[in-house]
């Protein structure tokens, strides 16, 4: 083989060796640029969102002010729980209405242009559906529900409408500054109980390694079917009724950026203080 000959055959093959390459290399940029749109798709405005606001060890320690606007919260979800600006009430969300249930049961329409220190959302579309045909009170229901999840690692909102033939329930009143734990400000709540009421339990369960961030467990709140009284659910008798599943994988939070939360010692065992808040 001449040299000439040779020089033309090198020539040949590095042309065909950078052509694949440049094929693979936009690939792999495809792939990328995929997997790009992927994560940017679950910025906390997709369905499959747990959408939250801060943290419950910062609520447990007293971070009350509200960082959040109901109107920017509205568009992270249309099914939701969480509270008000100085922890004035109980709030929850159904069917893309936001509500405030205060110390006089009362549940209140909430204004886009209040706040919010903790909530958590989402846009609910129902996995599962189960029928509720005996009665059960709350430790019960839970550990239906847990028997009838794919994984206790995921996040679930959890939807029951029923019959009630007792339910025990609970509003805080709003906080001065400077404000209390949050396990001081529930020793003057206000309990309210509820006989042979029909009406919608809005909850989530959240998986046991999101522990100081979320509720581990279930976090329920509950709505009258005329949508004109609720609260925080402590206790309940289940009669009858139906129990809408979803299953959430994907989980946005945002932290507060102003108030106290930058102060606040998160890395603080608050598992008793939380006990005493939710029970």
């Amino acid at each position: 083989m001449t040299k000439k000959s040779f020089l033309i055959i090198l020539s040949i093959f590095l042309s065909i060796l950078l052509s694949g390459c440049t094929e693979s290399s936009h690939e792999l940029s495809g792939e990328l640029k995929s997997s790009e749109n992927s994560i940017s798709g679950s910025s906390g405005t997709g369905n499959d969102v747990l959408y939250q606001v801060s943290t419950i060890d910062a609520l447990l320690q007293g971070v009350y002010d509200g960082v959040l606007s109901f109107r920017e919260l509205k568009t992270h979800g249309d099914f939701g729980l969480g509270t008000i600006d100085g922890l004035d009430g109980e709030m929850l969300a159904l069917d893309g209405n936001y509500y405030q249930v205060k110390t006089d049961g009362i549940a209140y329409p909430v204004s886009d242009n209040m706040t919010t220190p903790f909530a958590t959302v989402n846009h609910f579309e129902t996995d599962e559906s189960l029928r509720l045909e005996k009665p059960m009170n709350l430790t019960e229901l839970e550990q239906h529900l847990d028997r009838n999840l794919p994984s206790g690692n995921l996040f679930y909102a959890i939807r029951v409408d029923g019959n009630f033939s007792y339910l025990k329930a609970r509003s805080v009143p709003k906080q001065e500054k400077p404000y209390p734990k949050l396990a001081d400000a529930v020793s003057n709540q206000t309990i309210f109980e509820f006989k042979n009421v029909s009406g919608t339990l809005v909850g989530f369960r959240t998986p046991d390694f999101v522990s100081g961030i979320n509720v581990p467990g279930y976090h329920i709140h509950f709505l009258s079917a005329n949508r004109s009284a609720g609260g925080h659910v402590l206790e309940l008798e289940l009669e009858n009724g139906t129990a809408a599943l979803d299953t959430t994988t994907a989980f946005f939070m945002e932290l507060p950026t102003s108030g106290n939360f930058s102060k606040v010692e998160l890395g603080q065992d608050l598992k008793a203080d939380l006990e005493t808040v939710e029970k």
